[in-house]
């Protein structure tokens, strides 16, 4: 079965997971690990920020264990590094920024905005590169 749970802390929407069951069907692996790359995005250019989702398959269905959002920070090639910028843990509920870390619940109201952008640039725009990877 390739669907996803949808019992989340946050209101992960199908504009979302159902790309993702897409991407993962016919999969034969219990894990993976996806990343969006936009080839352009540096330290000096800017750009689409890089993201990461694991989902691990559990009792017939896909579990969504994280979504992570990086980002450069410093200045120049040399002095720049990326880092996470926002951590959407649904494993361990928790939400982290580069503000702190937060109850995932209390992420609510800011998630469903990110999502909202983060399927434009991936669906709409085509910003990104995707590869997905295996334990």
């Amino acid at each position: 079965m390739n669907t996803i749970n949808k019992e989340l802390a946050l209101p992960v929407s199908d504009s979302l997971l159902l790309p993702l069951e897409k991407l993962i069907s016919n999969t034969p692996h219990d894990a993976l690990t996806i990343n969006f790359r936009d080839p352009n995005y540096s330290a000096e250019h800017g750009g689409f920020h890089p993201v990461e989702m694991r989902l691990e398959r559990k009792a017939e269905q896909w579990t969504l264990c994280y979504i992570t959002e990086f980002c450069f920070v410093g200045q120049g090639s040399g002095y720049s590094e990326l880092v996470k910028e926002l951590d959407f843990d649904f494993s361990f509920g928790v939400f982290q920024s580069i503000n702190g870390e937060i109850l995932l619940e209390a992420a609510k109201e800011f998630y469903p905005i990110w999502e909202q952008n983060f399927v434009c640039y991936w669906l709409d725009l085509e910003m990104f590169e995707v590869s997905i990877s295996t334990d």
